[in-house]
């Protein structure tokens, strides 16, 4: 799938909307069901010592986990970059800290690559 701008800002305001919201299912509905994620978050979180999980239902898990650590949680959007097949979601997280996401798209337009990446200090 090549992605345009008009999807890259659509899929971006979903995204940070339903983070939000706090709706993980809304979340979840922009991946494919095997998707992989790689967050060092995850080996804090999950105690996974990879960095990565694999599946709707470990990375729900993980994610349930987080929201449950940071009750204030809130994306503030600063920017969407496009590549090929792939968005960069640069945004603040609550804490005042930036983070980027890079999200890999199959031909239907869900996520099957999920790299989330943090500030560090």
């Amino acid at each position: 799938m090549a992605i345009t701008r008009e999807f890259a800002a659509s899929f971006a305001a979903g995204w940070i909307a339903a983070w939000n919201a706090r709706d993980l299912a809304g979340v979840l509905a922009h991946y494919t069901d095997d998707f992989e994620m790689s967050s060092p978050l995850i080996i804090e979180i999950a105690g996974e010592p990879s960095g990565c999980l694999r599946g709707k239902e470990k990375v729900s898990a993980y994610w349930q986990a987080a929201l449950k650590r940071n009750p204030g949680l809130h994306f503030e959007l600063l920017e969407v970059f496009t590549g090929a097949a792939s968005i960069v979601l640069h945004y603040r997280r609550n804490s005042g800290r930036p983070a980027a996401e890079v999200l890999f798209f199959n031909e239907q337009g869900l996520v099957y690559r999920a790299v989330a990446h943090y500030q560090q200090g």
